[in-house]
């Protein structure tokens, strides 16, 4: 049974949670959620969204990166 609050389905497919990637790597908060959305795409049943969501995150790291 999936605990989805602590650990839903659509970030514990696999041998790491996507959070303990994200943290391992020290990711910032935009390229963080790019991440999530990326590894989630093909399990959480809304591709196109979640790429497009990473595409946006991704955006404003690199708006901020020229800053």
């Amino acid at each position: 049974m999936s605990d989805v609050v602590n650990h839903p389905a659509h970030y514990t497919f696999g041998t790491f949670e996507v959070i303990d990637v994200i943290e391992d790597w020290k990711l910032n908060y935009n390229m963080g959620n790019a991440v999530k959305y990326i590894a989630r795409a093909e399990h959480k049943g809304k591709k196109t969204e979640d790429l497009q969501k990473a595409v946006w995150y991704l955006q404003r790291e690199i708006e901020r990166a020229k800053a």
